[in-house]
């Protein structure tokens, strides 16, 4: 998941900055069911999906081409520095929330009932940024 994070931010291509942007979302769904957050995850699918269906055609349409290509080396060592920073979460792990914590609420439930202002400034910032691609396409 760092891996793909770096990349989406590293890229300049916009399209691949947006695969590796989507390989990320996903990962973050497919976190969110391993912890048994099921509603959470797939929630996290469909926010994503439509993000990046806005994000590709915005990608695909207001970016410039780019006609010289990054030396090898670069992107040898962008992802080098990815791999390098998601080794401490390779190596040591985090004890499970629900034993650490003693609480009434079990890490499931809080994860997606305790969610709401999360979920809709997602659905806020989709919807900020659909109308700010729909200005500049009108605009163009």
């Amino acid at each position: 998941m760092v891996v793909s994070a770096f990349l989406a931010i590293y890229l300049d291509d916009a399209v691949y900055s947006v695969a590796s942007l989507a390989s990320t979302l996903v990962l973050v769904a497919i976190l969110y069911s391993l912890n048994d957050a099921v509603f959470a995850a797939v929630f996290q699918l469909g926010i994503s999906a439509g993000a990046l269906a806005v994000l590709f055609l915005s990608g695909e349409t207001l970016s410039e081409k780019i006609s010289q290509r990054k030396p090898l080396r670069k992107a040898f060592v962008a992802t080098t520095v990815a791999i390098l920073l998601s080794i401490p979460s390779i190596f040591f792990s985090v004890g499970n929330p629900s034993t650490t914590v003693s609480s009434e609420v079990s890490f499931p439930e809080a994860l997606w009932n305790l969610r709401a202002v999360d979920i809709v400034l997602q659905g806020l910032v989709i919807m900020t940024v659909a109308l700010g691609i729909a200005i500049v396409l009108h605009a163009k």
